[in-house]
């Protein structure tokens, strides 16, 4: 996967939708960027960290579940500047994981080896378990569902609730990067961002 630098916020605190220099370009949301990039960007308070921490321990709960091939989309308002935009730390990170099924592995069977990621009434759970806004989507079902499963994403994180364009990002679903992720995080703890 090719990633892109994730751009500035702009004058509204938030991720531009489309690159603002050049608005037809292929380079616009969700930006595919590197996970380590993406908490190197955004690890800068203590509540941020606290919160890649939870998407980081989440991550590896599903690679535990053997989910490791897709992609996430992360949003929310830990996307945006919230700190100036409405004078507080971000609560937690929204995100939706597009999955492929591992091998010889049904939802049916991920529902009952690990109730706590795939049954929807843990939803608050892992919210307070990792800081995670998180919803999931399988990448195997039918074109029709999947199209209309994307277009939706699409469009209630392409926007904020008062109509703002904004864009956000998308981070690549296998374990590759996470160590090093994991590494750049503990770094950020040690230059004195502490949780």
């Amino acid at each position: 996967m090719m990633t892109v630098a994730i751009p500035a916020w702009n004058a509204q605190c938030l991720i531009p939708p489309v690159n603002e220099l050049n608005p037809s370009a292929a380079e616009r949301s969700p930006y595919s960027v590197s996970l380590v990039d993406f908490v190197l960007r955004f690890g800068t308070s203590k509540e941020r960290i606290i919160i890649l921490d939870g998407l980081l321990r989440y991550r590896a709960a599903l690679h535990d579940a053997g989910l490791t091939r897709g992609f996430q989309w992360l949003d929310g308002s830990f996307l945006e500047n919230v700190e100036v935009l409405k004078s507080r730390a971000p609560k937690d990170i929204d995100l939706v994981t597009f999955y492929r099924l591992p091998d010889n592995k049904s939802q049916r069977d991920l529902l009952s080896q690990f109730p706590q990621l795939f049954d929807a009434s843990a939803h608050q759970k892992l919210k307070n378990d990792y800081q995670v806004d998180s919803y999931l989507v399988h990448l195997g079902m039918t074109a029709e569902r999947l199209i209309t499963q994307a277009t939706y994403w699409y469009s209630m994180w392409s926007h904020r609730r008062n109509q703002s364009w904004k864009g956000y990002v998308q981070v690549d679903l296998a374990h590759a990067e996470d160590a090093d992720a994991k590494e750049a995080l503990n770094n950020l703890r040690n230059q004195g961002i502490q949780p």
